[in-house]
């Protein structure tokens, strides 16, 4: 089989996804064609030598819709003969994007692709899209349809973490956010994003709030109480879950992921693409995988998926370096290491999104770019990425530097 090399990757920085935030004039393919341009640049790749442009997007309707991979590389000035399209996994449509960006090459059926991802969630909220999960009462019924924050909610419920404990979590995310940006970590792969003056807009991420304190994050209310008393989903949760004498709500803003707007391009490809592109591959592709988890509670996904992309490639959870869990919830990450047995000393080492925010169909692609950047600044060999997904899914990718 062909190997799938990753030979480059850029990110924009993440906005507050509110209409104040940084990067909200800008609509959403225009966060992705610099990205696209600035992976360009940075290779001087002829893009007539690219196959597909794969870009993850979980709401692509207004200014996210009409196939925005497509349309933004054309915006991008990327040659006529590349094709494009956008994929939704919900929030792991990042990776899914180099999943799938990896499956052509090695297939042979594609020699370069281009894989990333965007969300303007300040220009289109998270549940625009709508669909059958949400707004069909017999669906919703029929699939134990609960919010994710209740969802994460009663992880924390079921394996007993307080309050106290997911907040100092986010604490955590917090700190190692700031000292990775105070060691500018993340400066090869950053690009600052621009106006149509050419003005920079935004050339750091606008999300952290490196002053927090744990008296801070203890101040915030319950997010999710409503939804679940009010709303009824707790009942939900309950029938599903009947051993659970009621949720113990933990999540609020503070320990949950941040609505973030932002872009990212991986120029992925074979040998023989590299070769005549005079790249050098930063790292190969080793195993990845999607699974399907119980959609009720729906966020445990990401131990499943890690287990299974290990077995892939022969591998186990003391084979790899370092981890890159989505921080959906805090409660997320902390199942997974109690699931794994994975030390939080190999996870999400320069903060999660927490601490630097979700822009939903990007941050896959971000977080496998974020653990490639780490594995060479500290010497190291194998990361895996995983983040749990919507509707109870899992994804997952494993790499190895080169």
């Amino acid at each position: 089989m062909t190997e799938a090399f990753i030979y480059d990757h850029v990110r924009t920085p993440r906005g507050r996804g509110r209409p104040d935030g940084a990067l909200h004039e800008l609509p959403p393919v225009a966060l992705a064609t610099q990205a696209l341009q600035a992976i360009q640049a940075r290779s001087q790749l002829q893009t007539a030598w690219v196959d597909d442009v794969i870009l993850g997007c979980v709401s692509p309707i207004g200014d996210q819709g009409s196939a925005i991979g497509r349309v933004a590389a054309l915006n991008a000035g990327y040659a006529d003969s590349v094709a494009g399209y956008q994929l939704n996994r919900f929030c792991a449509s990042g990776l899914e994007a180099v999943n799938s960006a990896a499956a052509q090459i090695m297939a042979g059926q594609s020699d370069a692709v281009v894989a990333g991802g965007v969300e303007s969630m300040s220009r289109v909220p998270i549940g625009s899209d709508g669909g059958a999960w949400y707004g069909d009462p017999a669906v919703a019924r029929a699939t134990y349809f609960v919010p994710q924050g209740v969802g994460a909610d009663l992880i924390a419920t079921l394996q007993g973490y307080t309050r106290e404990d997911v907040d100092r979590f986010a604490l955590e995310s917090q700190r190692r956010a700031a000292a990775a940006a105070a060691e500018a970590r993340a400066a090869r792969s950053l690009v600052p994003v621009r106006d149509v003056m050419g003005e920079v807009l935004l050339d750091r991420d606008e999300y952290p709030r490196p002053n927090t304190t744990l008296a801070d994050l203890g101040a915030l209310k319950p997010a999710f109480r409503e939804a679940g008393e009010e709303g009824g989903f707790a009942s939900v949760a309950l029938h599903r879950y009947p051993g659970v004498e009621s949720i113990r709500y933990v999540h609020t803003a503070g320990n949950s992921s941040g609505i973030v707007d932002g872009s990212a391009a991986i120029l992925m490809g074979n040998r023989a693409f590299g070769r005549r592109a005079g790249l050098t591959p930063r790292a190969r592709i080793r195993a990845f995988t999607s699974i399907g988890s119980e959609p009720a509670i729906m966020l445990t996904g990401p131990a499943l998926a890690a287990r299974k992309a290990l077995k892939r490639a022969r591998m186990d959870f003391a084979d790899i370096d370092l981890f890159e869990v989505n921080e959906a919830f805090a409660a997320v990450v902390m199942r997974f290491m109690d699931d794994t047995g994975v030390s939080h000393d190999k996870i999400n080492v320069n903060g999660g999104a927490i601490a630097l925010g979700h822009p939903l169909g990007a941050t896959g692609a971000i977080i496998l770019g974020t653990a490639l950047d780490e594995l060479e600044r500290r010497g190291l060999s194998t990361a895996l990425v995983t983040l749990c997904v919507g509707a109870g899914m899992g994804t997952a990718t494993i790499i190895e530097r080169i």
